[in-house]
């Protein structure tokens, strides 16, 4: 493929092909001159240990006894001269001055093991046998050999290590250029490494999203504009170019993406901003460019960009400068205006964090629609979890609905992540199906981690703990606007915590909270506090978790809500990450700050004492709860209630019963006749008495009154 850098025509002189033929006659040189260099290291690095000497010399040596064997081949003699008892080498006369020392003890070492050797041209002598055998030199010749071809030695030596060369090189080549970014540019820096998924491949329809039903009706529409784009042609009516994906991580915007491109039938173009962006200038833009032109060739298509602010944060800098994000920007603004959407080119994006996004990018004509992927309702939790647990085996008594409510806030990663470690732990407890109970703990594991089961603590570290926890719990149960208790437990759990109490909704709770819901979670969030001033007589570190909580809801009181006596409807702050982590920054002077930090301790104060007076109100109620949970080390709302109204909590048959549970009648008591009225709109006629009770009825209405 051209270079997408290159605006030139393959065939134009200096044009892409030209470059490429280039390079390889470049590698093929380079090749050519490393095997030339290294046959003629290795010849010289052959002569080092060798010396060339007339054949005279040779003669000579032979009568002096310094010759210990000759090679006789064709077209040289090697000499091998004699090792004295020193280890010392025998040399000519021509020598030059001083022995060559060799650490081998042997006289005669073995052919080709010598650190020197003679040779000289082979001269017709028929001597020359009689005198080496007079002296005692060996003689013998190599093997014969079929001599080889001028060409076939040449190409051995030359041809065929220049092209393992070539190939060599170009591979690492390639490698390098792919691990830049592609074969376009230098090292490829300018491909685009778009993953185009088509539906066969990404398998994802709306059938595979839960939950997001108000974004799936706003993208309904583009997937019938890529359908049937003339129908809205005719009318005169410009197609959306694209739509901006915002919401909370693990919401499922990638999913739903995808879903849109299986929907469509159509390619599915995936990249990420982040490969964007690379160490050469202009590179992200050259990237850009490639990624829309591939895309109009595959149109109808979407292209869909993934983490979006990476790239689209906002020019409105103030340390200046044209970098390598602004020139990438700036291209995909252009883009986004060049490309014509009647070829059914969508594009989606998605960010958590749109606050960042240039205002350039966010105007209609670019991204049209603005689609907020939000956490899921109670019936979208619901749905979620029946599409998770799709390809589950589920027992009888599961019932999604109540762990629905369990995990108010969760997003659809969350609940996929639970439902998979219910099924692990199904699996670890050697059972078929999965349970209600596999996921009600993997949702505990989720929140709190597994439990420590080597920790070990102190009779009076449990009682502390049992204490606080049950602390928590009675404030609680006695807070009309509290969440009821599901369970209680001071079993130490890898999260840090020795223990927890687990609030669970009876009813899905929307974002909208009121003052005194607030007010009862912060006070709440004091109780274990409480109890362990008012029983223990202490504190502990315990409750750092709990004051940081409490702290954090306070303070969003006093600066954003506007619910506190020193500043009212004041807002002193302003959501800076609304996806993210919720957090504001303050937009008020130091003074108020400061002001502000006396009325969020007025409220915790306010809180903390409610707390404290109710502890002591209901002090034996919690000495009953506490006992009966250092026992049992877990109980449930369920039994918790049955100790504080007298019952027997053995005879709570729920394992999963809260606080605000109503206890089953025993057998022989009569129901309260409230669960049989039943209202209606029409009036009820009084119930008939029994005929043999009418006459005394009607006989005591005539009797005379005493007065």
């Amino acid at each position: 493929m051209p270079n997408q850098n290159d605006d030139r025509r393959p065939d134009q002189p200096g044009g892409p092909k030209r470059k490429n033929t280039m390079m390889l006659l470049s590698l093929v040189l380079w090749a050519l001159a490393i095997t030339v260099f290294i046959n003629y290291a290795s010849s010289m690095y052959k002569q080092t240990n060798s010396m060339e000497i007339d054949y005279g010399t040779f003669r000579q040596m032979v009568v002096d006894n310094k010759v210990a064997r000759v090679v006789m081949a064709s077209d040289k003699f090697v000499i091998y001269p004699k090792i004295d008892e020193d280890g010392v080498y025998a040399a000519p006369d021509i020598a030059p001055s001083g022995s060559l020392t060799v650490p081998s003890q042997d006289n005669l070492p073995p052919i080709g093991t010598e650190e020197i050797t003679y040779y000289c041209v082979p001269w017709t002598d028929a001597t020359l046998i009689p005198l080496l055998e007079e002296h005692g030199v060996e003689r013998f010749g190599p093997e014969y050999q079929e001599p080889l071809s001028p060409i076939v030695t040449f190409l051995a030596a030359y041809i065929l290590p220049t092209v393992l060369m070539v190939g060599l090189m170009y591979l690492l080549f390639r490698s390098l250029s792919s691990k830049m970014g592609g074969m376009g540019g230098i090292g490829g820096v300018g491909k685009a490494n778009a993953k185009v998924y088509v539906e066969k491949k990404t398998g994802v329809t709306f059938r595979d999203v839960a939950g997001q039903d108000e974004a799936k009706e706003s993208l309904q529409e583009i997937i019938d504009i890529l359908h049937n784009p003339q129908k809205y042609t005719e009318i005169g009516a410009k197609l959306p170019k694209g739509a901006l994906l915002v919401g909370p991580p693990g919401t499922g915007k990638t999913l739903l993406a995808k879903a849109i491109a299986g929907e469509a039938n159509v390619p599915f173009f995936s990249i990420s901003g982040s490969d964007f962006v690379e160490m050469f200038v202009g590179v992200g833009a050259s990237r850009v460019r490639d990624l829309f032109k591939e895309a109009s060739k595959m149109a109808p298509c979407i292209i869909f960009i993934d983490e979006i602010d990476t790239i689209g944060k906002s020019r409105d800098n103030r340390m200046g400068g044209n970098d390598e994000r602004e020139q990438t920007l700036n291209q995909l603004l252009a883009e986004l205006d060049g490309f014509d959407p009647t070829k059914g080119v969508i594009v989606l994006a998605a960010t958590n964090r749109p606050e960042v996004l240039d205002k350039a990018l966010l105007r209609p004509g670019r991204f049209d629609r603005r689609i907020t992927i939000d956490r899921p309702n109670l019936a979208g939790r619901i749905a979620t979890l029946q599409v998770h647990t799709r390809n589950i085996r589920l027992s009888e008594d599961v019932d999604l609905q109540k762990i629905a409510l369990a995990t108010a806030g969760c997003v659809g990663s969350d609940l996929a992540n639970l439902v998979n470690e219910a099924a692990l732990r199904a699996v670890r407890k050697g059972r078929k199906l999965v349970t209600q109970e596999d996921l009600l703990a993997s949702f505990e594991f989720v929140i709190a981690g597994s439990e420590k089961k080597n920790s070990v603590l102190t009779e009076f570290e449990k009682k502390l703990v049992a204490y606080h926890e049950v602390g928590h719990a009675m404030v609680a149960y006695k807070q009309k606007n509290a969440e009821p208790v599901q369970k209680i437990t001071i079993v130490p759990h890898t999260e840090g915590s020795l223990g927890y109490t687990l609030l669970m909704p009876e009813e899905d709770k929307t974002n909208l909270r009121t003052k005194e819901e607030l007010m009862a979670k912060i006070t709440v969030s004091m109780g274990g506090r409480a109890a362990e001033e008012v029983v223990m007589g202490t504190m502990t570190n315990g409750a750092s978790q709990d004051i940081q909580e409490a702290t954090n809801i306070a303070r969003n009181m006093v600066a954003m809500f506007g619910m506190s006596q020193e500043f009212g409807m004041m807002a002193l702050g302003s959501v800076r990450n609304q996806y993210l982590d919720g957090g504001y920054g303050l937009d008020c002077a130091q003074d108020t700050a400061a002001v502000m930090d006396n009325a969020v301790k007025a409220i915790l104060d306010v809180c903390y004492a409610d707390a404290v007076k109710l502890i002591e109100e209901n002090r034996e109620l919690m000495d009953k709860v506490a006992a009966y949970l250092l026992e049992k080390e877990t109980i449930t709302g369920g039994e918790m209630v049955a100790i504080i109204e007298g019952r027997d909590p053995a005879l709570v048959e729920d394992a999963y019963a809260s606080t605000m549970a109503k206890p089953k009648p025993l057998p022989g008591e009569v129901e309260p006749p409230a669960k049989n009225i039943h209202i209606v709109s029409e009036p009820v006629p009084p119930p008939e008495l029994p005929q043999e009770e009418a006459p005394a009825a009607s006989a005591g209405e005539d009797e005379p009154k005493d007065e």
